[in-house]
């Protein structure tokens, strides 16, 4: 097989097809992902006999540590969205701290919801709030669409149980209750500075972007759960992934207790029981049946797993090709740390391929077997990775489109609020990452 600078070469290739086909011909991600791995593979020189089988392997191993719990955070979601739990949440929130404040309660409503709930939905659920909120606060529109977005995507692509965290963790052969805790840390202040202080920057500049006197379409929430339940079902199943690893750092031996917590901390089964708490305690919320709610979910799940597994493949190609050692490599050579290297390789994908999930996958079955051969921190590496698909969104990917046009902003305001705000919240998340890398030697898991 080809060795060397031409594995650079190929690489790019590989990226520039995928730029092409689905950017100039409008291909789907999902095939397109499969034929840069076949391409990938035949410009190596990869056997092609081995092709189809490296392709399926990292398809299936993508998502068989990951599939159960997709499905079920989608399914989670879909619940808290058709009772009305989202839009009570963030009221909730805006009510507490005041209108001068409500930017950061939106903020913080997006980091929130957006646990379950995809990007693009809970933006579309959340929009005619700020609009209205604008409108009555008089705080400028694109100080609340920041404040929203940066929020929604952060927690996108560093907090579990979303897609692209689930990948990265299992594929970096972290405990997912240590990289939630550690999740959290980053991710919090990541959204804030990114999020609400960077949009009351651009709000303080903008001029005449306050939302007019005019009536904004509000959902009927007359029927809707309290803030207390809303919050308790969202959270309920984070709780429990959390407090499983706490109990194994905690307890010692092999007691039932430890058993007890063990069970009910792992991921597949906290998302199971989250779901049926979600579906007895939000059920009479619902205007139709829970089994049409899961339909619409599994729905809407199909590409998300079609995408997840499709990015397992290419990476797989690449990891077996030896193109991902020969990045490393590079980097390594130019004394770049393995967190930072993470970092950049996944800003790069997803700038270039416009997808968080795509280059979250992608990266972290790259460089799971490094990390673990040069004894840096799983952890550290896979939120690196992680903060690296916040920012640097561009027309290419479809996130920018959902705030552009659901906002109702030009390209200009949008590369303001969502692009620059993003990318400001990942570099945000990096730095956090690496002051925790200082004390690594100390900090429970991170050794």
């Amino acid at each position: 097989m080809v060795t060397g600078p031409l594995l650079l070469v190929i690489f790019i290739v590989a990226i520039a097809f995928v730029l092409l086909a689905i950017l100039a011909f409008r291909m789907n991600p999902f095939i397109v992902l499969l034929l840069s791995g076949v391409l990938t593979g035949f410009l190596v020189g990869m056997p092609i006999d081995q092709i189809g089988g490296t392709l399926a392997s990292g398809f299936g191993g993508t998502l068989s540590g990951i599939g159960i719990v997709i499905g079920l955070g989608i399914v989670l979601g879909q619940i808290l969205a058709e009772a009305n739990a989202t839009d009570q949440i963030a009221h909730t929130l805006v009510n507490k701290v005041g209108d001068k404040r409500s930017p950061l309660a939106i903020n913080f409503a997006g980091y929130l919801v957006s646990i379950p709930v995809f990007f693009d939905a809970a933006f579309v659920i959340f929009e005619p709030l700020i609009r209205r909120l604008s409108q009555r606060t008089r705080i400028p529109f694109i100080t609340y669409v920041t404040a929203l977005a940066v929020g929604l995507i952060v927690t996108h692509a560093i907090v579990i149980p979303t897609p692209g965290p689930i990948a990265v963790a299992g594929n970096m052969g972290a405990d997912f209750g240590l990289f939630l805790l550690y999740s959290l840390i980053v991710s919090i202040p990541s959204a804030v500075i990114g999020g609400y202080l960077f949009g009351t920057f651009l709000g303080k500049r903008a001029k005449n972007n306050v939302i007019p006197e005019e009536e904004v379409a509000l959902k009927n929430t007359d029927n809707r759960p309290s803030a207390g339940l809303s919050i308790s079902v969202l959270l309920l199943p984070i709780v429990l992934i959390l407090l499983g690893s706490i109990m194994k750092m905690v307890l010692r031996g092999d007691g039932p207790v430890l058993t007890f917590f063990g069970f009910i901390g792992d991921k597949n089964i906290a998302l199971l029981i989250g779901v049926i708490v979600a579906m007895l305690a939000l059920k009479k919320y619902i205007p139709r049946s829970i089994d049409e709610v899961i339909v619409t979910a599994v729905g809407s799940a199909g590409m998300i797993f079609l995408i997840t597994g499709a990015g397992g493949s290419f990476g797989n190609v690449i990891k077996s090709t030896g193109i991902g050692d020969y990045l490393v490599e590079i980097f390594t050579n130019v004394n770049m740390p393995l967190i930072v290297l993470g970092f950049v390789l996944s800003q790069i994908l997803r700038s270039s391929l416009g997808s968080t999930t795509v280059a979250l996958v992608t990266t972290s079955t790259i460089l799971g077997p490094v990390a673990a051969s040069m004894g840096v921190s799983p952890i550290l590496v896979g939120l690196a990775i992680c903060a690296g698909g916040v920012g640097l969104s561009l027309p290419n990917d479809s996130g920018f489109w959902v705030v552009s046009r659901y906002a109702n902003i030009s390209v200009q305001d949008t590369l303001k609020s969502w692009t620059a705000g993003g990318t400001i919240a990942g570099v945000t998340a990096l730095v956090i990452i690496l002051i925790l890398s200082l004390f690594s030697g100390i900090l429970p898991g991170l050794a």
